[in-house]
């Protein structure tokens, strides 16, 4: 039969083999997979994760298995613990984010780690199996998002990881579950018809379950492939009159995965990840760093930070409609908001877990300040994760600006966190609900994925 598109996906996820991934993937995936262990084991303490848990127990209670972030001796089915620890990765917007737009990691790893205890003992993959697993996971991910321009732009439609997630997922676990290739491509078509949540959900508790979603249906997607059922042969195909995968796009160019060889260069070896250093929507660092940067100014200029010195305070950002809310109301919605991300900034000298709690968001210093910013959205700064820029100006009373602007963050792919950066990230987040040495055993197996034996112990 003639190659499709969809046929030289699935002959890629089927082929794929350890010796394919470079030295700098397999970096840069353990430092992925570290990172959002870290951010789903402090996003177990969120309440939209503790509502998605309830939800779990009360229903279903069968194949407990798989464990739960943050639950030690919690255990739910395979497919609910992916979706579960999905919601708590991304339940304070603190997962790492790609480009073209999307957060890849946590639409994969719950998945594996998942079906990694699933799995009988005779089965059980090694650590290379899974790390493999997860880069054929972001690889799909990474060449789908590809497949259309106005994807490379913050999105207005659908949820990029809602998408392209689901079907990472179903592509990452017919990977470690070792489908045929025929499977593969029928993970991939189910996967179609389980995947996409529209952008109105953001800045919502909703939103976290479009990572959950996306793990979960991904996996059951690969699942119900393994158990013969069928899907469209040609679902990442352009057919003239008959959307597949195309549908989440407006504009979409397919292009073949080619069969990896000895010279394979993924994705990720191209494309570093971004890292957050608070738990907000990824446009939020570039406004922190401008308004960090500007404060130092002021302290300079007037010995300490006195807001009654302010008259306005010049907010030049992308159009983007969700995250430029004036006056946010929750936690997720300040998450979402330019305007708050700075003003917390300025007011406290950094943007941290603690302020995203309601006596923060509420307090009146804070919703003052709020009262003196003005939005400017110059052409030039475009709603682009890799073009963008965040520029805060504070105009005084006394007539003097103060201005800060930020065209790179620090955790951005152009300017990676370091590993003692990454670690210290890690650490205060797992220590949330870990002990100590259970948090050093988790970065030493990371470390050592490739010779793990049994990936399940991680």
């Amino acid at each position: 039969p003639e190659e499709t598109v969809t046929s030289s996906f699935a002959s890629f996820i089927h082929a794929a083999r350890p010796e394919h991934l470079s030295k700098i993937v397999r970096h840069r995936s353990k430092r992925m997979i570290l990172d959002s262990i870290g951010v789903g084991l402090v996003g177990s303490t969120t309440d939209v994760f503790n509502i998605a848990l309830q939800y779990c127990r009360e229903l279903y209670s069968s194949a407990a298995v798989s464990s739960i972030y943050g639950k030690p001796g919690v255990k739910l089915s395979p497919t609910l613990a992916a979706f579960t620890n999905g919601v708590a990765t991304h339940s304070m917007d603190f997962d790492d984010t790609w480009h073209p737009a999307t957060h890849p990691s946590g639409a994969v790893l719950p998945a594996l780690l998942a079906a990694s205890q699933m799995l009988p003992p005779s089965t059980k993959p090694n650590g290379l199996d899974f790390l493999l697993a997860f880069n054929v996971g972001l690889e799909v991910q990474g060449r789908l998002m590809h497949f259309s321009t106005e994807a490379h732009n913050i999105p207005k439609r659908f949820h990029p990881p809602s998408v392209v997630g689901t079907m990472g997922s179903a592509a990452a676990t017919a990977k470690l579950l070792s489908l045929s290739m025929a499977q593969c491509a029928h993970a991939l078509g189910i996967a179609a018809s389980l995947a996409g949540a529209p952008m109105a959900n953001a800045a919502t508790q909703a939103k976290p379950l479009h990572i959950g979603n996306a793990t979960r249906l991904g996996f059951e997607a690969a699942l119900l492939a393994a158990r013969g059922m069928e899907a469209n042969p040609f679902i990442l195909d352009d057919i003239p009159g008959c959307s597949g995968f195309s549908a989440f796009y407006s504009i979409y160019q397919p292009k073949p995965l080619s069969t990896p060889s000895e010279n394979h260069e993924f994705l990720l070896e191209k494309q570093d990840i971004a890292f957050k250093r608070f738990p907000a929507h990824l446009g939020m660092h570039w406004v922190v760093d401008a308004a960090l940067s500007v404060r130092n100014l002021f302290i300079n200029y007037a010995g300490s930070f006195s807001p009654s010195l302010i008259r306005t305070i010049v907010l030049k950002i992308p159009v983007s409609k969700y995250i430029n809310r004036p006056f946010p109301s929750s936690e997720h919605q300040a998450r979402h908001s330019f305007q708050f991300n700075v003003c917390a900034a300025l007011l406290d000298g950094e943007v941290s877990l603690s302020s995203f709690t309601e006596s923060s968001i509420h307090r009146q210093e804070l919703r003052e300040l709020l009262h003196k910013v003005v939005v400017e959205h110059p052409e030039d700064n475009v709603a682009n994760f890799d073009k963008m820029y965040g520029e805060v100006a504070l105009l005084l009373h006394s007539g003097d600006v103060l201005t800060g602007k930020c065209d790179t963050f620090y955790g951005h792919w152009r300017k990676p966190l370091s590993r003692e950066s990454l670690l210290k990230k890690f650490r205060s987040n797992a220590s949330h609900v870990l002990p100590e040495e259970k948090v050093e055993t988790i970065i030493t197996m990371v470390d050592n994925l490739e010779n793990l034996s049994d990936s399940s112990q991680l």
